[in-house]
Order: structure tokens, then C-alpha cells, then sequence
């Protein structure tokens, strides 16, 4: 378990990297590694917008509800299927909040950078970073098990469209990127892992569809 935790404490740097006003959601409430995994009722809110149109001299209200997925019922050989299945569940519903949460920040984080006047004002806030990210986050990701960290390093592709890896080279450089992977590689883990959405993680993508709709 303490592979993975560190591992992941990489991706978790990139957190790190923000003026603390760009962190203040993630300080509101309670971790999302803290919440109590509910399997029976939804992750997400399903989101509602309400709008108006203009049509010819009309003013039409509407009413915009997010994606609704239609899945066959999902069938199991035996209880041990059904268990796995629902474990990947419960873990998808734990850690895609996180995925979630680092994508937001490593998008600010892109925009903060960008205002440093040169290459040295963001090597030295980077390293800042680095150094205090072991006390920041290694107690959050004990919280993860090993199979938690293995899939929010996937989820992080997906939100990202990137792997671990590229996003770790893209702030702290190739150099400090290897050196993680080589440790993950260790554990029989990849930084560089890719996320197939129609392929190995299909039913991975099927669960994180029906959760970011408010159905799981």
C-alpha cells in the first residue's frame, strides 16, 4: 500500500501549485478521500439549467438536464462477480471526485504559472511545491488502498487527457518524471498508463458516466 501512495504523490504535486485563493474549494467541507462512499445514493447532483429562448416576439422557457445513460442491467455468473463489480463501484465513487478536483487545479495551476515573470520565478515556485508536497498529501493518499490509487491514476488521464507522466514532465521536467515512474514500475504500476474508455476501461467508463449523471 505504500507504493502506490507514493506513486501517485507526483500527480498529487501538481495540486500543490496554486496561490492558496485558487484552493479555497477544496479547503470547504470534507475531503473527498474523508466522505463516506454511499452506494446508494448519487456521487454527483444532476445538474438543471434554466434558460430562455427568444423566438420570434416569444420568450420560450426551457429546462437543460444533463446526459442520461441507458445501460443494460449488468448480470454476474456468480457472487463473487456481483462483489467485484460493486467493489469497482464503491472505488470509482471515491476517488473520481479527486480526479476531478486535481484537473481543476492543474488548470489553474497552467493560468498561475503563466503569470511568473520568467523560467527561474517558476523553477523556484515549483520546487516549493515539491518540497512541501510530502507533508501535505502523503496523509491523504494513506487513505487511499493500493487498487484506489491505481485507479485514480486512470481517472486522472481521463479527466486531464493526459497520463501522470506527461502531466509530472510538463511542471517538473522529464528528469524528476522518470525518476517516478521508474519507482512506480517497481510496484507494477505506470505512470504512463493510458485510459480506453471502449476497450479495458469500459466498464470503468460506464460506471464514471452513470456517476457524473446523478444515476450511481
Amino acid at each position: 500500500m505504500n507504493s502506490i501512495r507514493q506513486i501517485i504523490i507526483g500527480v498529487w504535486a501538481l495540486c500543490m501549485a496554486l496561490p492558496l485563493s485558487a484552493q479555497t474549494h477544496a479547503d470547504k467541507g470534507m475531503k473527498p478521500e474523508d466522505r463516506r462512499v454511499d452506494m446508494q445514493r448519487a456521487t454527483f447532483e444532476p445538474s438543471v439549467k434554466v434558460g430562455k429562448v427568444l423566438l420570434g416576439t416569444d420568450s420560450i422557457q426551457y429546462v437543460e438536464l444533463n446526459n442520461i445513460y441507458v445501460y443494460p442491467t449488468p448480470t454476474f455468473k456468480n457472487e463473487r462477480q456481483r462483489a467485484k463489480y460493486n467493489r469497482l463501484v464503491y472505488n470509482i465513487k471515491k476517488v473520481l471526485p479527486i480526479a476531478k478536483e486535481c484537473r481543476a487545479i492543474i488548470l489553474e495551476t497552467y493560468d498561475y504559472l503563466e503569470t511568473l515573470p520568467n523560467k527561474e520565478a517558476r523553477d523556484r515556485h515549483m520546487k516549493r511545491v515539491e518540497q512541501s508536497i510530502k507533508e501535505e498529501y502523503t496523509p491523504r493518499m494513506k487513505k487511499l488502498t493500493y487498487q484506489q490509487g491505481k485507479l485514480l491514476i486512470k481517472l486522472i488521464y481521463r479527466e486531464c487527457n493526459s497520463s501522470s507522466y506527461n502531466l509530472i514532465q510538463a511542471f517538473f521536467g522529464q528528469a524528476r518524471a522518470g525518476v517516478y515512474q521508474a519507482f512506480a514500475w517497481l510496484f507494477g504500476a505506470s505512470l504512463r498508463k493510458e485510459y480506453d474508455p471502449n476497450g479495458v476501461d469500459r466498464l470503468t467508463e460506464r460506471i464514471v458516466r452513470q456517476i457524473e449523471s446523478g444515476q450511481l
